[in-house]
């Protein structure tokens, strides 16, 4: 019935510098499309997978109503310590959630919550 993921889709005050700040951090480029009204819905392309920053809405998409995305990742630490040292803020963790799996959540400098989950 699934396949892989192909969008996240987060919601966003700065959609634009939301994803400039991923991209720059990620080192991949990032793409702008702006609608007809004005809307601007950026995104960067990570591990095949689209990251879309959406323009936050609380009417349509209440903040909240996102799930948490998880990144797998080769070393938690280490990428948990180049999130913070780039701006991010600790959320959660690390937490050993079974024997050779961890997580951890920071919170992005624009409100996003993201997961990494490792060895």
């Amino acid at each position: 019935m699934f396949n892989a993921v192909r969008t996240v889709m987060t919601f966003a005050e700065a959609p634009e510098a939301s994803a400039r700040w991923w991209g720059e951090l990620l080192d991949t480029p990032v793409k702008v499309d702006v609608s007809d009204n004005g809307a601007v819905y950026a995104w960067v392309e990570i591990g095949g997978v689209e990251v879309g920053f959406h323009p936050a809405d609380d009417e349509r998409n209440p903040r909240g109503g996102s799930p948490v995305v998880y990144w797998g990742v080769d070393d938690i630490d280490q990428v948990r310590e180049r999130l913070l040292a780039a701006g991010c803020e600790h959320h959660r963790g690390p937490l050993t959630i079974e024997p050779g799996r961890r997580i951890a959540q920071v919170r992005d400098p624009f409100g996003t919550i993201v997961g990494i989950e490792g060895p």
